[in-house]
């Protein structure tokens, strides 16, 4: 399963609950208004950290650059729309909500 959070942690626990389910390994993608969970620095960079613990974690850099987000934690990965299309085609896509 791919998971895809594309809401902020400071407005909704998405990726919180994400974490209580996901299998462990299962990949996460942060895109849209989810990427500001990868921001280092960030005070939700333990939610981040937790999350990186048990699952390969990524970050659309298209949304990371329309949100001015320049330092992402480490371990995350910055992907384009072309590494989108291949996680999207490895994966069963499960959007959290």
């Amino acid at each position: 399963m791919l998971y895809t959070v594309n809401a902020s942690p400071t407005s909704s626990r998405s990726l919180e609950s994400l974490l209580r389910v996901a299998a462990k390994g299962d990949p996460i993608l942060l895109l849209e208004d989810g990427v500001h969970a990868a921001r280092a620095g960030a005070a939700t960079e333990k939610l981040a950290a937790a999350a990186l613990a048990a699952h390969p974690v990524y970050a659309l850099g298209p949304d990371l650059k329309a949100r001015a987000i320049a330092h992402v934690i480490e371990g995350i990965r910055v992907i384009g729309y072309d590494g989108f299309v291949e996680l999207v085609e490895r994966h069963t896509v499960v959007p959290w909500v």
